[in-house]
């Protein structure tokens, strides 16, 4: 190795020492106050709901910065030290009742593993972060005593200053600092960079979700795998009922009448015209049905236009006035498209056999990389979801692509059924 690459690697360590100081100052001072609020605001809230109530509004709202600050550690984690902290939310129903979003938020093992994190990440988090600092500074401060800040400390108070276990009283032991300054510079030149991502390796094993999560995560995935396989064999099972029942019947029948025809066009040619109005009607009732059944497999408007025109549509053939609004920047995944428009065939169909309604709003939007879609009527209310209903089945087709349902239907209504399918636009 020539003296220009040995310096130019003996730079390169000096800046990651030094910049691993200065991060952990930032952390040190900037997160430390953060820290502590954060915990003090959303203990003081939790602790406030059995006891006045006013903690169902202030706790979502307390609960989501402590999230916030957590995934900005995560940033910064993966930003300086490459370490990568999943993050485990269970998504929170935009549009539900404060004492809805309460409950999902507590019910969220996140939300104490992040509170433990806050205590960690005051008292040992916060030494691990300063440490790469305290190194740096009090190494500076070793090279200022030898410099001579030792006599203004000297003469300003008559004392001897002691610099770590080193009394300073003259030029002779201002050196001896200074020596341990030197050991102190080489040591946080050599580990400063380790120093700091240990602290990240701390948060990392504080916010990670447990093996017990993890495992509970491979179960509801398996469930919803099995579910999907189900829902696709049984909707194959349809569809060739459908054909055998519906459009081949038609098709057979219509071949059998024009076999007759064959026959009769000499010998009873009034007759042949009518069986020949027949088997036109019957081509068209057969391609009607097999245009149906397309539409209910993947419908040409879908594909076409999109999920939010897609629901206009479906909106248009339904017997109660129903207004769409969409706000959606592009399009998901086809598959992800395909689950949501029959989500809210399903939840459509469900308002407009049961609700008693006769208004319902359909809200399609993306936020926070997930697809959100709201279903409310106007109806009698005491929707749920239970077995046997409509809205378990919609819950194991969203179940399949990670989505999650929440039902908000009091007796007297209105019902709202929200939906969300985390995804990315194109």
């Amino acid at each position: 190795m020539n003296a220009n690459t040995q310096s130019g690697s003996t730079g390169t360590r000096a800046r990651a020492a030094a910049l691993a100081a200065g991060r952990g100052f930032f952390l040190a001072l900037v997160c430390l106050p953060e820290a502590i609020l954060c915990y003090t605001v959303t203990v003081v809230s939790i602790a406030l709901v059995p006891v006045v109530g006013i903690g169902l509004i202030t706790t979502p709202w307390a609960l989501t910065w402590v999230r916030s600050f957590a995934d900005r550690r995560r940033a910064l984690a993966a930003k300086w030290c490459g370490i990568r902290i999943p993050s485990a939310y269970r998504p929170v129903p935009p549009d539900a009742r404060p004492w809805a979003r309460t409950a999902v938020m507590l019910r969220d093992p996140a939300t104490w593993r992040d509170l433990r994190w806050l205590l960690v990440d005051m008292t040992a988090g916060y030494l691990t972060a300063l440490l790469p600092a305290a190194l740096a500074l009090y190494a500076v401060e070793g090279f200022a005593l030898a410099a001579g800040l030792w006599r203004v400390y000297r003469d300003a108070t008559g004392d001897t200053y002691w610099y770590g276990f080193v009394p300073v009283n003259g030029q002779a032991s201002a050196f001896g600092a200074a020596a341990l300054a030197c050991v102190l510079a080489v040591v946080g030149y050599t580990y400063n960079p380790r120093l700091l991502m240990n602290h990240f390796r701390l948060t990392r094993a504080v916010l990670s979700p447990s093996q017990a999560e993890l495992a509970e995560r491979v179960r509801v995935l398996t469930e919803t795998r099995r579910d999907a396989v189900d829902t696709s064999a049984a909707e194959l099972r349809r569809i060739e009922r459908d054909l055998h029942d519906g459009a081949q019947a038609r098709l057979v029948a219509m071949g059998m009448d024009l076999g007759t025809v064959e026959m009769l066009v000499d010998k009873n040619p009034e007759k042949a015209k009518e069986l020949l109005a027949q088997a036109r009607r019957s081509s068209a009732e057969a391609l009607s049905e097999l245009r149906d059944l397309v539409r209910g497999i993947h419908p040409p408007v879908l594909a076409e236009r999109g999920l939010g025109d897609a629901v206009r549509a479906l909106a248009l053939r339904l017997p109660i006035a129903t207004e769409v609004e969409v706000e959606l920047p592009g399009r998901a995944e086809a598959p992800v498209e395909s689950a949501a428009y029959f989500a809210v065939s399903e939840a459509l169909t469900n308002a407009v056999k049961h609700s008693g309604a006769d208004r319902i709003w359909v809200d399609l939007r993306h936020a926070d990389g997930s697809l959100r879609i709201s279903v409310t009527d106007n109806g009698r209310g005491g929707a749920a979801i239970g077995a046997g209903s409509g809205l378990a089945g919609l819950e194991r087709r969203l179940g399949t692509f990670d989505g999650v349902l929440a039902v908000g239907s009091p007796a007297g209504g209105p019902t709202m059924v929200t939906m969300e399918i985390p995804c990315v636009l194109s």
